[in-house]
This record gives structure tokens, C-alpha cells and sequence, in this order.
């Protein structure tokens, strides 16, 4: 079989989506490949049709024993023989499932990156054919990453014991620059193929809003999106607690899920979830990765992240399958001191020395102030994410077919900035002059003329641009000086002191205008009505043939014990209500049809179809 023929006969994909075909044929060259895709973006098809393609097998490392049951579940239904070796399975089930595996039995194999080096599974793979070894979540291997994983620096380890080197791929959702980097450096990957897509998901409407009674917006929110599946994220184990209980006693189909609970209730919670018994998932960063649950319509943050990574990360589990998702973040100023306090109180970096754990917190206290800054922007929130991981921001999200946000679709107008502007940028290079530099709230200090010992003892109450900006507030100034690091004419050295950029010449020297969003003087913010609410069953012209589907899809998951979307996601359903196939044959022209699933599905839904066909009289078209 070529790629096509795989990823329609068991993937039931008429074609490949950005960045997937280069993936692919590097891997089927023999080349190592790393792919940094958002989450939604297809990555396990990038070695998944490969894996199928090649002889031997493929070892899947991933961090979470619930991402690998979820991808072995879908490729099993698929028509895949994969499996999953993790401490969920007695040992029993290990030793029979490593069997199995030296008989060759398997294509793929899951595995956390603990057990690589354990001598059971050294015994076998010392042995095995291995044709590729894929590392999923990558950005774990890297300490400028926002999930270490200390065991990740082990699967160079395991490889190097290997009887060949086998072919190496990464894959990871959310990675800056310098983490790019790490992966690379860090896994050893050979002269890598390299792709990184869009990092733009344009059907998820971003939104941050501050509302006085968080749990009443909330609650708004969720009444907006009723039938509908989603998931809060909760900072601490308490506030998952307490919005879950609340939840629960207002008759909301909610649960929880955080490291506090037996593995057995985290388990159960989860299931209840994927398996759409409980509508609503009320987690902490603990939930979530590799969940492929694709009907989730929303994510609400009840507080803010520690950063851009984790937020986009955790946002992007919305809207899997296509349909349009609502991703609003709920911020107050407390949660910046909660993540604070977490950073510096961490016990996960026990294993690092002193400097290494000074420069994994500097990092993390670095992201948590550019997470903060995407909460009180009055820029673009599209572009505020897009410009944090080295992609071109539009200037107006909502336009076409991408989703919109609260700035700019929000109570915001224009204003000329440019002398405030410059007052800033100034005072930034008058500093230099004395060879000085320090962080934004000293800088607004200076500028608003505050005489303070820290400022009259270094004499910069003598700088010409000292009190230069007194009738300002030092929240506009600080405002307009995070504006200019997101515009490039500021940055920041590693000690968080300002600095001019080559883009600061043109505003300072040239007299550029300066436009910056600010809010409307005779409007407060508004919160929104949930864009998710207007879109029930999704872009379909029969909603009522999409429930009588969706209400099979549900008979066939509880038939078979495994959730609903691994049978056919939300988008499958759909097409179907457009296509309206009628034999197996047309059956297996809709999207997400595979071979096995065509065999084992299409008389049934087929026989909805034509149901459907008959108790409405409607005729197919064409």
C-alpha cells in the first residue's frame, strides 16, 4: 500500500493536512523528523502512516498512560494491531502483551519513557526488530519547556542500546525557539526534516474577561452551551474542589479530576468524561494531555496559567474534529500571585542543582509575565499567541473563516499612543546613557516621577525624562511600555531589564505613529455571549438526522465500552448528514471512514440514513 492508500483504507482521510506529506515521506526516506504541529493538527497520522508502511516496529513513547489507551483504542478500531505497555496492566498482561510482541504481533507499540530502560523491556527490544522509535510530547525532554520530564533525557539511552539505530521522530504542540532547540540537541536527532505549521487554529474564538463574580460568569457561560461538552481548568486542587461541588449542587453534569484523587477516582472521572456520562470536566493541568476527545466545544479557564504554552496547549483541546470552540480565560490579578507562589515553591526540580533549578524558575517566572501580559493586552489575542511562538500576528482576527476575539471584537478603539510612546522609549535610552538598565516598574517610576529611595539614592530623579508622564497612571504606563515590547521596540535582557530595539529608531527618531486599542471611555468591557452557543449540532442543514446519528453512535460506544468519538467524531456525523450515503460503498467516501470502520458500521448507520430518508420524504439531491 502507498501513504494514500493507508491513510484512506484506515484512517478514512481523502488527503493529507499541512506539514503531514513532508513528515511522512522523510520518515519513509530513512530521515529523522521533527514535527511541532498545534494541538489538532494531525501529528499522529505524521508516524502512524508510516509506522504501517515500514517493517518492523514502532515504538510510541508518551508521557500518560490515558494518551496511550485513547490512541491504541482508535487505532485498534482502525484495524491496527498496536498495544500499550504501561503500569496499568498486571503483570500478567505485560508479560503475555511482550510475547506477543516478540512474535511480532504488533505494528506499534506505547510505552512510557520510565519503562524504555527496565530490563523486561530491554530483554525484547534489544532483539526486535525496531524500524522507528517516535517520542511524543517532545517538549518534555527540554527544561525550557512547561512539562520536564527528567525520564525523557533517558530515551537516548534506551536507543543507543538498540542492535541498529532505528529511525527517530518527535512531536510535540507547543515549542518556542530555544525549546526547538532542546528536542533536537537533546534526543540527538540526526539532521532532522523540520515542520513547523501554523500555529493558528481559526475556529476557536479566544476571549479573557474579568469579571467581579468569576463563578457567576462562569455559570453564565455554561448555561450559554447547554448539551454541550467542555472543560474548566482550575489552578489548585481546592478551586477544582469548590467550582465542582458548586457545579454538581446546581445540577450541572460535572466532574473533577486532579493529582489529589486515588488513581482509581482519577481513572473513573476520566472515563465518566470520554465516555460522555459527565458533560463537564473540572480539572486542574494535570487533565488533558493527548485526550483526543474531539466534542469538546469550550475550554473556560477559571484561572490563569502559568504560561502561553500550557494555556495554548490546554485551549487547544477544543474544537478537535473542526467545529467552531470557545477558549475564555477568566483573570484576575490574584491568579498571577497563585502561579507565583507555585513556581516558587515547586518540589518537581529536586533532582537539579542548585544553578540548574535557579535557571528552570528564571525561565518559568519569564513565561508566567508573558502569560500575564496576554491577559491584560488590548491587542490582538490571536496575534498575542502567534507573535509568542515566532509567527506573523494579523492585524484583526474574525475576519473570513477565523474565529474572532474579545480585543477585537470587544468595546475597543483606536488611539494615537505615539507621544506616550516615545516618552517611554526615551526614558529606556536615557538609562543607557549611564549605562543603566532596569525592569518595567522602575522605568514607570521614573516616568510618572515617584521619589522613592531607590530612585533619589541612584540620582535618576536628574534624568530628563524623570516625571515626564506625572499626569499618567502608572497602570497606563506600564500598559503602553508592554505594548512596545509586543510591538519589538523593547525587550528584555535575562535579568528582566529593558532594552531598545533596531524597531524602536523609527517611533523615537522618525516620528512613527503609534496606534494601540485601549477601552472605549464611555463603555466597561462586556462579557460576551458564548459564540460556541450558536453553533448546536454544528454546520449541518439536518439536525435532526445529526441527533438520530449521534444517539447510534451512542448505542454503539456503550455496546462496545469505549467513548463515543473513537467510533466517529462530530465531523464524520456531519458529513454524513450532508452525503447521505446509502450502501457501503458511499459509506466509505465520508470523512474518518476507514476500511474497518466501513465493514463494521455501515450497515447500520446506513439503515439510520435511509430511516431518515423515508419518515421525511426527503429526496437525495444529485
Amino acid at each position: 500500500m502507498d501513504k494514500y492508500s493507508v491513510l484512506r483504507g484506515y484512517f478514512g482521510h481523502p488527503g493529507f493536512r499541512e506539514g503531514q506529506e513532508v513528515l511522512i515521506d522523510a520518515i519513509l526516506s530513512g530521515r529523522d523528523a521533527l514535527g511541532i504541529m498545534p494541538t489538532g493538527a494531525g501529528k499522529s497520522i505524521c508516524y502512524q502512516v508510516p509506522a504501517l508502511m515500514m517493517r518492523g516496529i514502532t515504538i510510541v513513547v508518551s508521557p500518560l498512560i490515558s494518551l496511550m489507551k485513547d490512541q491504541v483504542n482508535a487505532l485498534i478500531g482502525c484495524g491496527v494491531r498496536a498495544a500499550y505497555l504501561n503500569s496499568s496492566l498486571s503483570a500478567e498482561q505485560y508479560a503475555r502483551a511482550i510475547e506477543l510482541a516478540k512474535q511480532g504481533r504488533f505494528q506499534m507499540i506505547y510505552c512510557a519513557p520510565e519503562r524504555l530502560i527496565t530490563p523486561s523491556f530491554l530483554s525484547f527490544a534489544k532483539y526486535a526488530d525496531i524500524s522507528m522509535v517516535t517520542v511524543d510530547e517532545a517538549h518534555c525532554v527540554s527544561q525550557w519547556g512547561q512539562d520536564f520530564r527528567p525520564s525523557y533525557l533517558r530515551i537516548p539511552e534506551f536507543i543507543s542500546k538498540l542492535k541498529r539505530r532505528p529511525i527517530v521522530s518527535a512531536f510535540t504542540a507547543t515549542a518556542t525557539s530555544r525549546v526547538k532547540d532542546d528536542i533536537i540537541s537533546m534526543l540527538g536527532l540526526k539532521t532532522p526534516e523540520l515542520v513547523v505549521t501554523s500555529f493558528d487554529r481559526k475556529n476557536l474564538y479566544f476571549g479573557v474577561e474579568r469579571p467581579n463574580d468569576k463563578y457567576a460568569r462562569l455559570c453564565e457561560l455554561l448555561e450559554q452551551n447547554k448539551d454541550k461538552s467542555g472543560i474548566i481548568y482550575a489552578t489548585s486542587r481546592k478551586s477544582v474542589e469548590e467550582v465542582c461541588a458548586r457545579l454538581t449542587e446546581a445540577g450541572y453534569s460535572a466532574t473533577r479530576y486532579h493529582a489529589g484523587l486515588t488513581d482509581e477516582e482519577r481513572q473513573r472521572n476520566q472515563d465518566d468524561f470520554l465516555f460522555d456520562r459527565k458533560r463537564i470536566m473540572v480539572a486542574t493541568n494535570a487533565f488533558g494531555m493527548g485526550i483526543d476527545k474531539s466534542n469538546v466545544s469550550f475550554v473556560y479557564h477559571y484561572n490563569m496559567p502559568k504560561d502561553i504554552e500550557s494555556y495554548y496547549q490546554e485551549a487547544g483541546r477544543c474544537g478537535r474534529d473542526g467545529s467552531d470552540g470557545e477558549c475564555i480565560l477568566l483573570y484576575s490579578p490574584q491568579d498571577v500571585r497563585t502561579c507565583r507562589f507555585m513556581i516558587e515553591h515547586d518540589e518537581d526540580g529536586n533532582d537539579l542543582d542548585e544553578e540548574e533549578l535557579i535557571a528552570v524558575r528564571r525561565g518559568q517566572l519569564d513565561r508566567l509575565d508573558k502569560m500575564k501580559r496576554y491577559c491584560t493586552t488590548t491587542s490582538c489575542l490571536r496575534g498575542f499567541i502567534l507573535s509568542y511562538f515566532g509567527e506573523n500576528k494579523p492585524v484583526k482576527c474574525g475576519c473570513g473563516d477565523v474565529r474572532g476575539c474579545s480585543n477585537c471584537e470587544g468595546d475597543l478603539e483606536d488611539k494615537d499612543v505615539t507621544i506616550e510612546a516615545q516618552k517611554v522609549l526615551s526614558c529606556v535610552y536615557r538609562l543607557a546613557q549611564r549605562r543603566l538598565s532596569y525592569g518595567e516598574t522602575m522605568v514607570a517610576n521614573i516616568l510618572k516621577g515617584k521619589k522613592d529611595t531607590k530612585i533619589l539614592s541612584g540620582s535618576l530623579d536628574t534624568l530628563s525624562t524623570f516625571g515626564i508622564m506625572k499626569d499618567s497612571t502608572l497602570v497606563d504606563i506600564k500598559r503602553i511600555i508592554r505594548f512596545m515590547e509586543e510591538e519589538g521596540c523593547l525587550t528584555k535582557n535575562e535579568y528582566g531589564s529593558l532594552m531598545l530595539t533596531a524597531r524602536a529608531r523609527p517611533v523615537l527618531i522618525e516620528k512613527q505613529p503609534v496606534t494601540m486599542k485601549v477601552p472605549r471611555p464611555d463603555k466597561m468591557p462586556r462579557e460576551r455571549t458564548s459564540r460556541a452557543a450558536r453553533q448546536l449540532t454544528g454546520k449541518t442543514s439536518r439536525p435532526e438526522l445529526f441527533w438520530r446519528l449521534r444517539s447510534l453512535r451512542n448505542k454503539k460506544a456503550q455496546e462496545e465500552n469505549m467513548p463515543a468519538y473513537i467510533i466517529f467524531n462530530d465531523s464524520s456525523l456531519r458529513d454524513m448528514c450532508e452525503k447521505l450515503p446509502k450502501t457501503a460503498e458511499e459509506f466509505l467516501n465520508i470523512s474518518g471512514v476507514g476500511e474497518a470502520k466501513c465493514k463494521k458500521y455501515s450497515a447500520d448507520f446506513t439503515a439510520e440514513i435511509i430511516a431518515y430518508l423515508n419518515s421525511s420524504n426527503e429526496q437525495q439531491q444529485g
